[in-house]
């Protein structure tokens, strides 16, 4: 038994078929295969269902799983322990809703590197439900997900809470609605405004904020960042949570801002979300304890600037 041969089929677990294990290992499909069945014969079991539509994890595998991590995770404990300085490395996979990349995501990543040189990190980004689901399914180690107060929380993941923020209404700075303490939803149905698509948390909170009202002009994007660039251009205004527009690096520049909104006391939360019950990687540990650091962080700056009440990370 040869330890890439677990490391194979720990692949076709966590991507969910032969194919895409195969070409994230650049390796062939029919060598992926027969490196497969090998380990069959030596275990005595069928590891993966094969169909016409494709190959995937057998229920006998499924079971034998939490061992062949483990044996994967004593490799990369017995490796460290010797200074090996050629280990194999690892892929962190991590899905976000692409809500306070800036001021969240990327210092962590930033600092992971620093600490797992050859630990790549994948970073994805989708709506609430494609990340839940690929969390459910191995696909995503972490996801980073918003939620509005009162919003359930699917059973089957452990959450841990990173900041706790209100909707803001993000602008130009040469924006007439600059000038105003907080703007009301009436003032913003007369701009024009870069909404977020279907299934976003945003979006739902702006059809409740308007009450299906529409405003005079709409644009529709995928995610915070796009909103945030075609607000610097003039484009129109959004509504984002306070946290994915403080300390991003447009408003340092001077080319966004934000305004409350008025009478309104929404929270939006945004959580760090992974399996329950699973026996996580020590690479996907640390990403997570770096979330979690980073976000306590924040909170801090944000209580000693008066940004108004933070939740600190916990679960």
């Amino acid at each position: 038994m040869r330890t890439e041969q677990l490391e194979y089929i720990a692949a076709v677990t966590r991507l969910g078929s032969l194919r895409r294990a195969a070409e994230e290992l650049r390796l062939s499909q029919p060598a992926l295969s027969e490196t497969v069945r090998n380990l069959e014969r030596e275990l005595g079991v069928d590891l993966l269902d094969r169909k016409r539509s494709g190959s995937t994890m057998s229920a006998q595998g499924r079971e034998l799983l939490p061992h062949i991590v483990s044996v994967l995770e004593a490799l990369d404990r017995l490796r460290s322990a010797a200074g090996e300085q050629h280990r194999i490395s690892r892929m962190v996979r991590v899905g976000t809703v692409n809500a306070a990349t800036v001021p969240l995501l990327v210092p962590v990543v930033r600092d992971f590197r620093a600490t797992h040189p050859v630990t790549q990190v994948e970073v994805v980004g989708a709506q609430q439900t494609e990340i839940q689901r690929a969390l459910a399914e191995g696909g995503f180690d972490l996801g980073l997900v918003n939620h509005l107060d009162g919003d359930d929380v699917p059973a089957g993941l452990e959450t841990s809470r990173l900041l706790r923020g209100r909707p803001v209404v993000c602008m130009h700075p040469d924006s007439p609605l600059a000038s105003r303490p907080a703007v009301t939803a009436d003032e913003l149905l007369g701009e024009p405004l870069v909404a977020m698509r279907s299934g976003y948390v945003m979006h739902r909170f702006v059809h409740r904020l308007l009450a299906g009202r529409v405003p005079a002009f709409s644009y529709s994007t995928d995610g915070a960042e796009m909103g945030k660039l075609m607000v610097a251009e003039g484009l129109g205004v959004t509504v984002l949570p306070d946290f994915s527009v403080i300390g991003d690096p447009l408003e340092r520049l001077g080319r966004i801002t934000h305004r409350p909104l008025a009478d309104d006391s929404t929270r939006v939360l945004l959580m760090l979300q992974r399996r329950k019950g699973d026996s996580v990687p020590q690479a996907a540990q640390d990403l997570h304890q770096g979330f979690v650091d980073r976000a306590r962080e924040l909170n801090r700056l944000r209580s000693l600037a008066g940004a108004g009440p933070t939740a600190a990370p916990g679960t």
